[in-house]
């Protein structure tokens, strides 16, 4: 896809962060945006707040955990603008924690959120774009933590990874109905992730709050990271190129050559161990 002029998309998690950032990208260039998030209030002051110039802008309150408040949006999508050409299945929070202390609950809420909530919006759009036969494109938001591990976050570690693999199969998938795929693996962007393990159900009914050396550390990286607008036309300029991946962060390239390396590594031994020449 390589204009975005006149084109409908639908961007979750658009009343902050990268969802706003990439809401106002969109419109600049004509495109029109149904803005979607769970918090009505900023979802409102988000959109008063953009300028009147490019696409014009609708909201829709949605809770990506529930596949009928996407398929809600998805309607109102329609009805308001008619047809939808990209779907950015951005929401997403964070949660750390070590193994055996973590809640089925909040295990159950991350999954449900940066997980499913993807899979709502693959399974709800992909078949609108299929009707209007003008193609169109998936874009997920996952992480560099889709790629690489670090101690204490393994519930988000675990989502992102599968964001990264649902989105690899759903660009073989649906290339032939000339629908792109791209999968967003930022390292740091200046966002509020770091504090959404806040709403988890265990902190919701009294749990420990966030803090902490981890919380600390993450978030004075976070505070310090991309800028999400910055961000938001890196994206625009990947959907134009088709790229599978989006990159931001140079430094934590060699992270990915490590985990290349030790897969290697371990690929051989066993080939070893079964006396198989390689």
């Amino acid at each position: 896809m390589q204009d975005f002029s006149g084109k409908v998309a639908f961007v979750t998690g658009a009343a902050s962060g990268i969802g706003l950032a990439l809401t106002k990208a969109l419109k600049a260039q004509g495109c029109h945006v149904m803005m979607a998030d769970i918090d009505g209030d900023n979802l409102i002051k988000a959109s008063n707040d953009l300028p009147n110039d490019g696409g014009r802008i609708s909201t829709a309150v949605c809770d990506v955990r529930s596949l009928e408040a996407v398929q809600a949006a998805a309607e109102k999508t329609v009805a308001e603008f008619g047809k939808v050409h990209l779907v950015f299945n951005n929401a997403g929070v964070a949660l750390a924690g070590n193994p055996g202390e973590i809640e089925a609950r909040d295990w159950q809420w991350i999954v449900d959120i940066n997980l499913m909530g993807v899979v709502y919006g693959v399974e709800t759009f992909v078949p609108l774009m299929r009707e209007h036969g003008e193609g169109g494109y998936v874009f997920n938001t996952a992480s560099m933590a889709g790629h690489v591990t670090m101690a204490g976050m393994a519930p988000y570690h675990a989502t992102k990874f599968a964001v990264v693999g649902y989105s690899e199969a759903l660009k073989q998938e649906l290339a032939p109905e000339n629908i792109g795929v791209s999968v967003l693996c930022p390292t740091w962007v200046k966002t509020n992730i770091h504090n959404t393990g806040e709403e988890r159900p265990s902190a919701v009914d009294g749990g420990v709050a966030a803090g902490g050396q981890l919380y600390e550390m993450v978030k004075g990286l976070v505070e310090n990271g991309m800028s999400p607008d910055n961000l938001a036309e890196l994206c625009l300029k990947s959907i134009q190129a088709n790229r599978m991946y989006v990159f931001t962060d140079p430094e934590t390239r060699i992270a990915i050559d490590m985990r290349r390396d030790a897969i290697q590594a371990d690929y051989k031994a066993c080939l070893e161990d079964l006396g198989i020449e390689i």
